[in-house]
């Protein structure tokens, strides 16, 4: 970045005259010391603890990460998970560990109708891999998208339907006052019998005690969980006890450090030309 003046904020030291900063989980002291920053470039996707600091002035623009190499990596993820489960490669695990030659009958897509709540970049892109495996996905979004191939459902009036015809849910919502707690039982109780979760956005998306009791009661087959309330999960949490869930340490998409250096050199050449940006957060939404 020829031209711009870098420095690592030092809250012992002067206040750096920065107008932009990098950040990721900032202290509050932050923002108090550096009083002229304009704009905030947040190192990753989520952008929940940011909205959740009233130290943050309203005229500081915060931006977030663009895909930056991640919603290949949910994709990858989200396909993974189905193919783990809709190919039934958990019971060939199994058998092997049993030394049994297990040979069952074969699935068919069909029988694995695809729900994806969030049709973000991110979204976007898983609903879009698993549809070309031939796979029937349906998205669910606040606003319409026309995306081929894959159906569409808007709003909170179509939120049930959607539910009401997926069998394998894979949730990539942003994280919003809107959205905690959005997996409960109502919601997942409306999900096709032997449904699975797959949960990729925030721990705070899901009721965790509604799932282990779904669970227990066989309202729900199993899970797929990168995310958590707490992270680490917690050792005596049932989630790690329970083999019809799958627990992996929020690692479905790591941020990719070359994509999001050029991203937001990019971007901020584009400030310093004078021009509008993408990814900008609309505090109002929560993204």
């Amino acid at each position: 970045m020829p031209g711009c003046r870098i420095s690592v904020w030092d809250p012992e030291g002067p206040p750096s005259g920065a107008d932009v900063a990098l950040v990721w989980r900032p202290p509050a002291e932050l923002f108090k010391h550096e009083t002229g920053l304009t704009t905030l470039f947040n190192l990753g996707a989520g952008v929940d603890a940011l909205l959740k600091m009233p130290e943050i002035p309203p005229h500081v623009r915060i931006v977030r990460l663009e895909d930056a190499g991640m919603a290949v990596q949910m994709a990858e993820y989200a396909l993974y998970a189905l193919l783990r489960v809709s190919r039934d490669f958990q019971a060939f695990d199994d058998a092997q560990s049993r030394q049994h030659w297990d040979t069952r009958e074969g699935t068919r897509p069909a029988d694995w109708p695809v729900g994806v709540l969030g049709l973000g970049q991110v979204g976007l892109r898983v609903a879009q891999t698993l549809a070309d495996f031939g796979y029937p996905v349906a998205g669910w979004s606040r606003s319409p998208r026309d995306i081929p191939g894959v159906e569409s459902f808007a709003g909170e009036a179509a939120l049930p339907a959607f539910l009401a015809r997926t069998r394998f849910l894979v949730n990539v919502l942003p994280l919003t006052p809107d959205t905690i707690g959005v997996l409960n039982r109502e919601t997942l109780s409306r999900l096709l019998p032997g449904a699975h979760l797959v949960n990729v956005g925030r721990g705070e998306h899901l009721v965790e005690d509604d799932l282990v009791q779904m669970l227990e009661e066989g309202e729900i087959a199993g899970a797929t969980l990168d995310v958590f309330h707490t992270e680490p999960l917690p050792r005596d949490h049932p989630f790690w006890h329970d083999a019809r869930v799958h627990v992996t340490p929020h690692i479905a998409a790591r941020t990719l450090r070359d994509e999001s250096i050029a991203q937001i050199a990019g971007k901020v050449a584009q400030l310093l030309r004078g021009e509008e940006i993408s990814g900008v957060v609309e505090r109002s939404r929560g993204y």
